[in-house]
Order: structure tokens, then C-alpha cells, then sequence
């Protein structure tokens, strides 16, 4: 769990710290017009430390703590120490490679902004699922359901409301980092997908 609260420390520290200075909180989040025309390229990683609200961090905090140190333990037990720097390696990836289509899509407005950890936290998410998709895993607490159900469930509902676009959430972020996450845990341990599909079947 050391690095899950290191992560958890930091997003939290970055967030509190932006807060109180509304000049470095723009500079942070993503806006993928100073991002593309500007060349802030830094902002795809970056936005992942900055949340709009308590509720926001909160839950991206939540999510991390329960998903990132299961993950953990998953990663050491099958890649030993160097484990570690797997799980590492795909959340702050997974941040910058779920902003990507973001940041393509948006690029021509620059009033567009999005920031948050959930790109990181889905690929954690559907990382977990992938090597547990029989786990029941539980949504607002009283919907449980098993982990690969939950997960087709989540990409359903992402792809469903990048496409709508009216709700203030950058779905498309979700999307790709749960697709991302699927991705890398398929090319590090390529076996896990038979393993998946005799678990679920």
C-alpha cells in the first residue's frame, strides 16, 4: 500500500495547494488548446493532480485507495519488486495517455478544461477486474455485481456519455484509461486474458 498512499498523498497535497491559487490550478488542468497550440505538454500529466471539488478528490481518492492497493499486491505477487514500478508506470501513464483523445477532440476550443485523476483510477479499475472478473464489486454500495458485469457496465456508460457530452464529465478520460489498463496488464502478462475468459466462462 506504500506507493498507493504516496499517490494519494500527493494528489491530495497538489490539489490543496492549487486551490488556494487559483493562477496555478489553470495552469495545471488540461485545456487542449494551450496544450496542442502552446505546447504545454505537461498539462496531460499534470491535470491528474488537480480536482475541481472535495466531492471530486474524494472519490477519485476512494477509488485509488481500494483499486491502487489491491493492485499492489497483485503486481508483487506476480512480478515481485519490480511490481511496483509496474503499478507506478501504468497509473501515471494511464493519465496522460486517457487525456490524449481529449485533448485531440478539443483542441480548437480554448474555453475547454478538464482535470482529475480518473483516467489513472479506471485503469486501476479495469486492471483489477481483468485479474479478478469474478470478484463482486459494489456501486453506490448497495448495487454489487461481479467485476467483469461492473466493468462492461462502466465502458457502456462511458462510451454512451462521451457521445452526449452534456453532463461537465470528461467520460472520454474514464473510457480510455479503462481501456488502457485493459491494454497494458494484456502486453505485461498476456496469459491473464486466458485466465479471464475461464473464470468468467
Amino acid at each position: 500500500m506504500e506507493f498507493t498512499y504516496g499517490l494519494m498523498i500527493a494528489i491530495g497535497l497538489v490539489t490543496y495547494f492549487a486551490w488556494q491559487k487559483p493562477e496555478l490550478h489553470r495552469k495545471l488542468m488540461l485545456n487542449p488548446y494551450n496544450t496542442v497550440y502552446k505546447k504545454q505538454v505537461y498539462r496531460l500529466f499534470t491535470s491528474g493532480f488537480v480536482h475541481n471539488s472535495s466531492i471530486h478528490l474524494f472519490l477519485n481518492l476512494f477509488t485509488l485507495y481500494f483499486f491502487g492497493g489491491a493492485m499492489e499486491k497483485i503486481f508483487a505477487v506476480h512480478f515481485g519488486m519490480l511490481g511496483y514500478a509496474y503499478f507506478l508506470l501504468l497509473f501515471l501513464t494511464a493519465i496522460i495517455v486517457s487525456n490524449i483523445p481529449t485533448t485531440i477532440k478539443y483542441r480548437n476550443q480554448p474555453h475547454y478544461n478538464s482535470l482529475g485523476a480518473s483516467g489513472g483510477v479506471s485503469a486501476l479499475v479495469l486492471a483489477f477486474i481483468l485479474f479478478d472478473p469474478i470478484q463482486e464489486l459494489c456501486l453506490y454500495i448497495f448495487i454489487c455485481l461481479p467485476g467483469y458485469i461492473l466493468g462492461a457496465i462502466f465502458i457502456g456508460y462511458s462510451i454512451f456519455m462521451g457521445k452526449r457530452g452534456k453532463d461537465n464529465i470528461n467520460h472520454d478520460a474514464h473510457l480510455y484509461g479503462a481501456l488502457y489498463g485493459l491494454l497494458f496488464i494484456l502486453i505485461l502478462k498476456p496469459s491473464t486474458l486466458e485466465s479471464f475468459i475461464k473464470m468468467v466462462f
